[in-house]
């Protein structure tokens, strides 16, 4: 009679398993469904950040947590700023920089793409607003220290990174960049045949 069920833990492991993939899916399913929506995943992004800031400061506390939380930020910001391949490093086939103006021009192509930038970002926040549940990785520090520490870390490497796009000239944002909009429609304004 104990096989009625199935084979007891290997089946409700089964069972797990198999509900964890499709939940994996639903999720996946809505991750590629948001992916040309930026603005909006972006504007859920700002909202999650805000309600991890009054968290924050609503506690008073989890600086440790918050000043680690501002390291990953600032190296997936370092990699979003960043081209694929380095002109410095390494002179590879594929698409690179161009550094002289007679170059061709070449697509600037980030080590670490928008859309993974926002989810890693997005996940980041995740975790920390979860940890701030769990007073364990509320580490008493004098939090201005930090603080500064974030911002030398933070100007130093934005310096470096400024300085590195203005060697090899390429501008990562899309900000000033010409926009093509392609051929226009004709317009029907045109008188008509009597």
């Amino acid at each position: 009679m104990e096989g009625v069920g199935g084979d007891g833990p290997a089946a409700a492991a089964a069972a797990m398993e198999q509900r964890r993939n499709e939940m994996a899916k639903v999720f996946q399913f809505y991750l590629d469904k948001s992916t040309p929506h930026a603005l909006y995943r972006w504007i859920g992004s700002f909202v999650l950040v805000s309600l991890y800031a009054l968290r924050v400061f609503y506690i008073q506390g989890f600086y440790v947590v918050t000043y680690g939380l501002g390291i990953y930020i600032l190296n997936l910001l370092i990699g979003f700023l960043s081209p694929l391949v380095d002109p410095e490093m390494e002179h590879s086939d594929g698409p690179t920089l161009p550094t002289k103006g007679s170059d061709e021009f070449k697509p600037f192509i980030r080590r670490l793409p928008e859309f993974k930038f926002w989810y890693a970002i997005t996940k980041a926040f995740c975790v920390a607003f979860v940890m701030t549940f769990f007073s364990m990785f509320d580490v008493p520090v004098y939090w201005p220290i930090l603080l500064c520490y974030w911002l030398v870390l933070l100007f130093l490497t934005l310096k470096r990174q400024i300085m590195h796009m203005i060697k090899y000239k390429y501008v990562p944002l899309n900000v000033g960049k010409q926009k093509y909009g392609g051929k226009k429609p004709a317009s029907s304004a045109s008188s008509p045949r009597d």
